[in-house]
């Protein structure tokens, strides 16, 4: 019977334990960057051992992949309120949201935005087998999915032929078509997948500092971005909002 009653305080005990754990990972990355995340440096900072730690993550990976896992779901999060802001009926603003709450995200978070996308780190989870950061990723992968699905089931619009695409491209959206059991045709998929590419490019570059030489303002070329976005898939651009 006490056995009973303590076991959901014991449970919110184990829960806040592996927040402190992860919040404390988030700071040593912040700090120190990925070298500095390690099990005995998490350890000390909360005045624990290493091994009571492996209690509760059984490897340093395991400890990033729900690190990391966090920081995907924050970023949706962040996306989804700035999509949710504007009415249904506009999707175009709808999407136009979502890409600057990333982008803003990103800019402020690049510790936590490159240790997500520009330096990935090789779990010992099976590629058989969904870990958080997988299944987190593909929730932040449906952000932008989700609403380029419901702009073309409003209104398709024109791409590509699908004959006129390279076999492997055919192979490949027809493959991925099938795995994200998605609406869009394969030749539409592909038009997605190049929006993407050149949104998630240019943000790693700016994120990484690798435009630094040229730009010391990317905000309009992210924006140019936006603009042929757009017009890829029959939107009406809309400049930012004055800040």
């Amino acid at each position: 019977m006490s056995q009973q009653t303590s076991s959901p305080r014991v449970e919110r005990r184990r829960q806040a334990t592996l927040l402190e754990i992860r919040t404390t990972a988030r700071r040593l990355l912040r700090k120190h960057g990925p070298t500095g995340v390690t099990v005995n440096a998490v350890a000390r900072e909360m005045g624990m051992s290493g091994p009571a730690v492996y209690r509760y993550y059984a490897s340093h990976d395991a400890l990033v992949e729900a690190v990391i896992a966090d920081f995907y779901q924050e970023l949706a999060t962040t996306m989804l309120a700035a999509r949710d802001a504007c009415s249904p009926e506009h999707p175009g603003r709808r999407l136009l949201s979502t890409c600057r709450a990333m982008r803003t995200w990103a800019i402020d978070h690049p510790s936590e935005f490159s240790w997500m996308f520009a330096s990935p780190v090789m779990s010992t989870v099976r590629q058989d087998e969904e870990s958080p950061r997988q299944r987190a990723g593909q929730q932040f992968e449906k952000v932008f999915l989700d609403q380029l699905v419901d702009v073309w089931e409003r209104s398709p619009y024109p791409v590509p032929s699908f004959d006129d695409l390279s076999p492997s491209i055919q192979r490949q959206m027809t493959d991925y078509s099938a795995r994200t059991n998605s609406t869009l045709p394969p030749e539409a998929l592909h038009l997605f997948m190049s929006s993407w590419i050149k949104l998630y490019g240019l943000l790693c570059m700016e994120v990484l500092h690798q435009l630094d030489f040229a730009y010391s303002d990317l905000e309009p070329v992210f924006e140019e971005n936006l603009h042929e976005l757009c017009t890829m898939h029959n939107l009406t651009y809309e400049p930012a909002p004055s800040r």
